[in-house]
């Protein structure tokens, strides 16, 4: 299907230099003569739609509810309608634009556009995705705060951009939507393995830091329910007699693109910033947010981490690594809580600080480290294969699609050839979620 494309015959400079040459027969338009902004009121029964930064515009209900601005009144609130254009005018530049697949209502912020006749609204969702992806965007907008923007519809509607017969617009969006689900399904089979491989290191882990390595070791009974039995020479100890627990100081608005320091965030993710308030060994989980429970760092070094992070520092008779291993291995609501329940929002500190740690001998301990370093190479060697695969198909949607959406490749042929059914799978909201950005604007 794709390895047969071939550019168009002929062409014309476009006159847009996010786009070059464009076959010579298609046109281009203002975006206001394409697209009217629409100013619907809020229906009563209106639920909240929001625009994603993968380009999917749905309920919110739909993806998740947390991490989210809550609006306590919908003041300024517009109707939205199925099919309708959406640009979030300050995250577009990061991709936040596409077709709204659900009726409901959207924040002020959003450019609600409903296509004229002889207009494909899922063409120019790709198109203007693409004006994103080339920083077009992010060059025409005002900057109204850090990695944020202010693409309005009037900047929007005064755009040129190409205009392809409809027939060929719903060709290429015929064609991109196959070869996006045909990418979606190689990609999520990779990231099912990837999956696997991580429970078959967490499971390799977890026996190690709750049992030892001595297969033939006498237990005895932890006293902790959900722990089990332990080696009979292992003690267990409260958190906060082993470790400082501290949160930390800064918001994300101190993050800097090419900071000199790694900067800790509750969405796991690693930013930079220029200043540090810690320089050591420690370890780091979100005490609130998408990334509530999820033990996800162990550093040693200077650093800075947010206001909503945990750092466990200042170890006493506990090795920082094997804390790290048993602590992300065993770190869950029932091991801090009995009564806590899985939707808890938040880790509250004295919870923490009672976590009941078990702690081996020193030597032990340092032999339970490197054992697991050498056992988890291979795995770790497979799950870095496996993530640069996914890359490098990501990196092979985005050219595919400036190319076609651009005309840099004709695919009416290949695309009269595909089923007329659209896509053939329905989205992972939850696999979605978890890569996306967890602090959408609203």
């Amino acid at each position: 299907m794709i390895v047969d494309l071939k550019p168009y015959l002929e062409y014309r400079e476009s006159g847009l230099p996010w786009v070059g040459k464009v076959p010579m027969h298609w046109k281009s338009e203002r975006a206001k003569w394409l697209f009217t902004k629409m100013d619907r009121p809020v229906r009563d029964d209106d639920e909240v739609v929001t625009c994603f930064r993968d380009g999917m515009v749905t309920l919110r209900k739909n993806r998740r509810l947390r991490g989210f601005t809550e609006a306590t009144f919908f003041f300024g609130y517009q109707g939205i309608r199925k099919g309708d254009l959406v640009i979030h005018g300050m995250d577009a530049f990061a991709g936040a634009i596409g077709v709204s697949d659900s009726d409901g209502k959207g924040t002020p912020v959003y450019n609600v556009c409903q296509p004229q006749d002889g207009v494909n609204a899922h063409y120019y969702a790709y198109l203007v995705r693409e004006m994103s992806q080339s920083q077009w965007i992010l060059a025409l907008a005002k900057g109204i705060r850090e990695r944020s923007t202010d693409f309005r519809y009037e900047m929007f509607g005064n755009q040129f951009v190409p205009l392809p017969a409809l027939e060929e617009q719903e060709a290429i969006v015929r064609f991109l939507d196959h070869a996006n689900a045909k990418i979606d399904r190689y990609v999520g089979a990779k990231k099912k393995l990837i999956k696997l491989l991580n429970e078959q290191k967490q499971a390799i882990i977890h026996r190690a830091v709750t049992r030892g390595l001595n297969p033939d070791v006498i237990l005895k009974d932890s006293g902790i329910p959900w722990l089990g039995g332990i080696p009979e020479h292992w003690e267990v100890r409260r958190l906060k007699f082993l470790a400082h627990i501290k949160t930390g100081g800064k918001d994300t608005v101190d993050r800097v693109d090419d900071g000199s320091y790694p900067f800790y965030v509750r969405s796991q993710t690693v930013e930079h910033i220029d200043t540090f308030s810690f320089d050591g060994e420690a370890v780091l989980t979100a005490g609130d947010g998408a990334g509530v429970g999820k033990v996800f760092h162990y550093v040693n070094g200077k650093f800075e981490y947010h206001q909503r992070v945990y750092k466990f520092s200042n170890f006493r008779k506990i090795d920082g690594k094997f804390f790290f291993h048993y602590f992300k291995s065993n770190l869950r609501f029932e091991a801090l809580d009995a009564s806590a329940k899985s939707t808890v929002d938040s880790l509250r500190l004295p919870l923490l600080q009672n976590f009941p740690t078990v702690l081996p001998p020193t030597f032990e301990q340092a032999e339970i480290v490197e054992w697991i370093k050498a056992e988890s190479i291979p795995v770790d060697t497979a799950i870095t294969r496996l993530e640069r695969e996914i890359k490098l198909l990501r990196e092979y949607r985005i050219k595919l699609t400036a190319d076609v959406v651009t005309g840099k490749l004709d695919v009416r042929e290949a695309a009269a050839k595909l089923p007329t059914i659209g896509k053939t799978t329905e989205p992972d909201f939850q696999e979605l979620d978890e890569e996306a950005e967890l602090e959408e604007v609203e």
